[in-house]
């Protein structure tokens, strides 16, 4: 049997043709040594094999070095894109007949390893002329449920975690298992993991299953709209289209599967990667969804090929912000207990609700007024809610807020710190700072003094009542 490669910016695929059973050669091009002469690098990689397929999520520009050094091979080459939908683009590098690439597509978009065993025959036979037999592409369901062990007295709510098919098909579904086992071990919802091809067009039964819901974890990518390619600084507002996931009425949170390994997540001061958060937290934002923390982190095997490993503390996290918000639809909205919270930093009266190009203000005052149209107790309500001028009533609101005493030590007076007062143990503020670096809990001794002393007492007198505040 004539060896293949393929190389493909989808790790699903490679997972996928790993566990197919037939001879494969596998690569990320995002991962690849291009000129080098590690075993891994791509001209080592290639060696023997008797055709390529390479399969980009972008354009040919994004790896325009590396495809040209396979069409250099002298091997046959397949190119094609990495979405649901063929890119006539991609596809026309290829060195074989367009209806041959097409084919190809159709295994790859289907995925598992069945039709990658099969769109391995395929080319053999219709390419190099194997005369080995194939199957058609194999048409997997768009989305099903994973079966999982009963719960115990479950009941509702329920909380979905949505993951892609192509992670079920390759078998990379324990980070799914786990985040509803989380979910299960809170003893207040039962998890129900299920798995989708995409959200861009979700199938009616599909967007049925996920109405049951009482809340729904995604670790998809954004589900865009009609016109995605239009999507951009000052387009069109129909760009964005999510009023089928903004119908089912349900709280839909995005839990964070980064692209880093735990080890390179903990020892970076960012977060995230730049990746991660455009795709993960900067555009999920815009269907609507409430931004969590990474639970999951891509680790590599010993082939290089990577597996999505969850960290059991952040699971329990996503799985307790989830559940919280399950419960809380079953709340009256009388009842709801609800923290509205503005930015303050700096720490000036100028920057409270500051947000770049966004008038907060306004928004908090019109938020509000939503809220108290919906049910919630707002009391008397907060200042500038009955104004009839948005910019009037978002001023008042800001004011009264500085009023109750901000925190700019510019301008705070005598009386909004003596009406202020917040008294802790020195046990605890040691407790608080005694991870915080040199540097700034020395700037803050320096602004604010050193910090709670324990009180002095002549020798002979008791100490102070256990709890007293220093």
């Amino acid at each position: 049997m004539t060896r293949l490669a393929l190389l493909s910016t989808s790790d699903t695929d490679l997972l996928s043709a790993r566990s197919s059973g037939v001879d494969w050669v596998v690569g990320n091009p995002s991962r690849l040594d291009l000129t080098g002469e590690d075993p891994r690098a791509l001209p080592a990689l290639l060696a023997g094999t008797g055709l390529v397929v390479v399969r980009i999520l972008g354009s040919a520009r994004s790896w325009q070095t590396g495809l040209d050094l396979v069409l250099a091979q002298g091997v046959p080459v397949v190119v094609l894109g990495g979405e649901q939908t063929p890119d006539a683009e991609l596809m026309g590098y290829s060195t074989v007949p367009i209806g041959t690439a097409a084919e190809a597509h159709r295994y790859l978009a289907y995925g598992g390893p069945a039709n990658l065993a099969q769109l391995h025959a395929f080319l053999s036979d219709t390419v190099l002329l194997g005369g080995e037999g194939f199957e058609p592409p194999l048409e997997l369901p768009e989305w099903g449920i994973l079966d999982r062990p009963a719960t115990p007295d479950a009941a509702p709510p329920r909380v979905g975690v949505l993951f892609y098919r192509a992670h079920h098909t390759s078998g990379n579904v324990q980070f799914a298992h786990d985040l509803a086992d989380a979910i299960d071990a809170t003893g207040k919802a039962r998890g129900v993991a299920i798995h989708c091809a995409s959200l861009r067009g979700a199938p009616d039964d599909l967007l049925r299953e996920l109405g049951t819901l009482d809340a729904l974890v995604v670790t998809v990518l954004a589900a865009g709209g009609t016109k995605p390619a239009t999507v951009s600084a000052g387009g069109e507002d129909e760009a964005w289209d999510v009023a089928a996931l903004a119908a089912l009425d349900i709280p839909i949170l995005q839990a964070l599967c980064l692209t880093w390994s735990r080890d390179s997540w903990a020892d970076s001061d960012d977060g995230v990667s730049p990746l991660d958060s455009a795709t993960q937290i900067a555009v999920p934002e815009f269907d609507g969804r409430i931004i969590t923390v990474p639970f999951s982190f891509k680790e590599l095997d010993v082939d290089g090929l990577p597996r999505y490993v969850t960290d059991p503390e952040r699971c329990r996290r996503v799985a307790g912000i989830a559940v919280a918000h399950a419960r809380l639809r079953h709340v009256p909205p009388h009842r709801r207990r609800i923290a509205l919270m503005l930015s303050a930093y700096p720490t000036k009266h100028s920057r409270v609700g500051n947000a770049v190009g966004l008038d907060t203000p306004v928004s908090a005052i019109r938020l509000l007024r939503a809220m108290r149209a919906q049910g919630y107790d707002l009391g008397d309500g907060f200042p500038g809610m009955d104004l009839d001028d948005d910019a009037e009533a978002g001023n008042a609101l800001i004011h009264a807020l500085i009023d109750a005493g901000g925190q700019d030590e510019e301008w705070l007076t005598a009386e909004q710190l003596s009406g202020n007062p917040v008294r802790v143990t020195t046990a605890r503020y040691r407790e608080w700072t005694k991870n915080l670096p040199a540097e700034l809990t020395d700037a803050m001794a320096e602004t604010w003094g050193g910090g709670p002393r324990p009180p002095r007492r002549r020798p002979g007198r008791p100490p102070p009542p256990r709890g007293r505040a220093a």
